[in-house]
Formats: structure tokens, C-alpha cells, sequence
């Protein structure tokens, strides 16, 4: 069996790349990075840390790759894969789509087999917008058996894979929890399961649990962190005041999540316990400015704090730390980080509200709104004191 996986960085290789080798896969990284790519294609193999105690080493063979830079190769190797897999950034699916569409072109042409697509990537209907971006390159006929052919089930995952600092380019740690979940009713009858993933019919209930717990509570110890004056999230949640805060954020999206979803309430406390203690985790040293980056990404309407306060405050519940928040957020200036350099660009040319409305597209009466900028005046005025 063979995947092809856009994408050889650090999440690529600690967790998709490794749990397909670890299914059987030969796996085919595709990447633009020319120095993973050498390597990968000279060693064949690299070597995975779990970050605990015992530093687990797992060793990943049989592995290569390819530079994604070159249509053609790219387009060879979907043709021949057996799956078809992403980690490379939402932003980025647009950029790799031609070259599946290619692929997949090259499969009707000679009658392959059934493929599945899965993006990987930390975002709500992540195979879906691919899907889009796809077909976008197809004439009307190829998309017709495209459709028939090729399948782009979405997929929520989870695991911390911090910044790597490691002399060998390949060699990557990662924290020893992860969570793959895949939309099985978007997927062909009769598909060969991988192991290690959780496939279920719906899959919207997992993604907003994934995202309103894990990912708002981790840019929630990175915004209020950096306030603070932490560099890692690792300090910040040493920090009782800041782990309450994200404690109080998770309590917001969890009454959101057990009264849209009916997770058991016991439950998800557990869940959240177990996330709490991720963040904690003394074996990972992981960057609040990592963490924190693309904050205009994160305050968009769609995303882990936005969509969860309005949630949140349609069904009763005050928004009040998801808003605390949103206004760490605003303030959230690192000069190599362009979203936030575009922000804070934004709220010294056209004002804290200008920005608020335009990045989270609340309305300026809205009450979640007012929430918002009561909390970032306070925290300015807290910065000047």
C-alpha cells in the first residue's frame, strides 16, 4: 500500500506520517522544504520522541520523497497512491490542489482505483475545501468521474507537536496523546481501516469539541500567557492564575458543547482535565509567539474563539473569558508573526473596534462585542499601570 502525504514537517512526520508506516503505508512525503526532501529520499527512514518520561523512540522506515515543487512527479505519485493525506496549513491546500487534480486526471485516464483524500489540517471541513480547490482545476467531464472516483472525507486531529530543536532536520518529538478522526459516511463502502483512527458518521460533534476545547484553550494559555510576560506555555500554565483563566475559557466551551452535542457532562470535565494537562506537559517546550501565531486567522468568525462566545451567548451563557480572550488576542504583538503585524497595523490606523468588527465580523451592538472591548481597554490600562 502506498499514501502520498503533502507535507514532511514536524506534524507530518510525528503523527500522520507516522501512524500510516505504522498501518502498513509506504509513504511518499510531498514538500517543497529540499532539505527534507534529501533527506528523506537518501535515509528512508527518521526517528519519532514521544515526550515523556521514557522518550520512546519509534523508528519510521520505508519512507521518501518527492519535491512538491515538480507538477509532474506530484501528479505521478496520486495517480499510483492508495490514499492521499495533508498537513501542510489550511492556507496552503490551494497550492497543492493542482497537482492532485493532475493525479487524478492521470487515474481516470487509466481506470485506477478508488482514492481517498483526507487533509489533516486545524480547521473545520478541511477535506471538503480541498475537495473545492480540486476540482476547481477539473473541466466539467473529468469532474464527473472524478466524483466517482476520488472521495474527501473530513477529518479532525489532534496532537502537540511543539518547535523542534534537533541537529538531525528529521528527527521530531511529540507529545505521546493524538486523536484521529475521519467522516466514515463520507467515505467509499468497503474501506480498508487505518489503524489508530477513529472513524465515525458525524463527524462535526468531534471537530468542535477538538476545536473549542484543545485549540481555544492552547491559544488561550498563549495569549493571556504572553500578557504575562511567559515565554512558553509550559511557564504560563504553571502560572494558577493563568491556568484558571483557561480553565474558566474551557468551562464556557464545555456548557456550549454539552448542550449542543449532549457529551455527558462528567465527561467532558475529563476531557478537559486531560487537555489541562497536555498544556502542562513538562517534557514539551512549546512557544506562546508558536502557539499565539496567526491571530487573525484565530479571531476570524469560524474559528476557536469567535464561534464558540456567540454559541455561547445564544444559548444563555456569558461569553465572559472566551471575550477576555479575544482581547489578548488584539494585543497579541510579535513583529515576525504578519497577521499580527497586520493587526496591530489596523487597530493604530482605524481604531480597537474598527479591527474587532472587521476580523470577527460581530456587529459593533452586539453584546459580545462590548465584552470584547471592555476587556482590551482594561488590559491596556493594566499595561500602562
Amino acid at each position: 500500500m502506498k499514501a502520498v502525504h503533502f507535507g514532511a514537517g514536524n506534524i507530518g512526520r510525528g503523527f500522520i506520517g507516522l501512524l500510516l508506516s505504522q498501518a502498513g503505508y509506504e509513504v511518499v512525503f510531498s514538500d517543497v522544504n529540499q532539505t527534507l526532501v534529501s533527506a528523506l529520499r537518501e535515509r528512508g527512514e527518521y526517528v519519532v520522541t514521544l515526550a515523556d518520561d521514557e522518550k520512546k523512540q519509534l523508528h519510521v522506515r520505508g519512507v521518501t520523497a518527492i519535491d512538491g515543487t515538480d507538477p509532474d512527479a506530484v501528479a505521478a505519485a496520486v495517480a499510483e497512491a492508495d490514499l492521499v493525506t495533508t498537513a501542510v496549513g489550511v492556507n496552503i491546500l490551494k497550492h497543492i490542489a493542482p497537482g492532485i487534480a493532475r493525479g487524478i486526471e492521470k487515474r481516470i485516464a487509466a481506470s485506477g482505483g478508488k482514492l481517498h483524500v483526507i487533509a489533516c489540517e486545524n480547521t473545520i471541513g478541511g477535506s471538503t475545501q480541498l475537495k473545492e480547490q480540486v476540482f476547481s482545476h477539473l473541466d466539467e467531464a473529468s469532474k464527473a468521474k472524478a466524483a466517482e472516483l476520488a472521495a474527501f472525507p473530513d477529518a479532525a486531529v489532534d496532537r502537540i507537536v511543539p518547535i523542534q530543536h534537533h541537529d538531525d532536520p528529521l528527527a521530531v518529538t511529540v507529545e505521546p496523546f493524538y486523536e484521529w478522526v475521519v467522516d466514515s459516511s463520507s467515505m467509499f463502502p468497503g474501506y480498508k481501516p487505518i489503524e489508530g483512527v477513529h472513524y465515525v458518521h458525524d463527524l462535526i460533534p468531534y471537530i468542535e469539541r477538538k476545536l473549542f476545547t484543545v485549540n481555544t484553550g492552547h491559544c488561550a494559555a498563549a495569549y493571556i500567557g504572553r500578557l504575562k510576560g511567559y515565554e512558553t506555555i509550559q511557564q504560563a500554565m504553571g502560572d494558577d492564575e493563568v491556568a484558571g483563566e483557561v480553565r474558566g475559557v474551557l468551562s464556557e466551551t464545555g456548557k456550549v458543547l454539552v448542550e449542543r452535542y449532549g457529551f455527558d457532562r462528567a465527561e467532558h470535565e475529563r476531557y478537559i482535565d486531560k487537555i489541562i494537562g497536555r498544556f502542562r506537559n513538562p517534557h514539551l517546550t512549546d512557544e506562546v509567539t508558536r502557539v499565539g501565531r496567526s491571530p487573525i486567522r484565530k479571531l476570524s468568525p469560524n474559528d476557536r474563539l469567535v464561534k464558540p462566545a456567540l454559541q455561547a451567548y445564544e444559548l444563555g451563557i456569558e461569553p465572559d473569558r472566551l471575550a477576555k480572550v479575544m482581547a489578548a488576542a488584539l494585543l497579541f504583538d510579535v513583529p515576525e508573526d504578519p497577521e499580527a503585524v497586520q493587526l496591530q497595523q489596523d487597530i493604530a490606523s482605524g481604531g480597537i473596534e474598527a479591527a474587532v468588527e472587521k476580523y470577527t465580523s460581530i456587529p459593533r451592538e452586539h453584546p459580545v462585542f462590548r465584552l470584547v472591548i471592555g476587556h482590551y481597554e482594561r488590559q491596556i490600562a493594566a499595561s500602562r499601570a
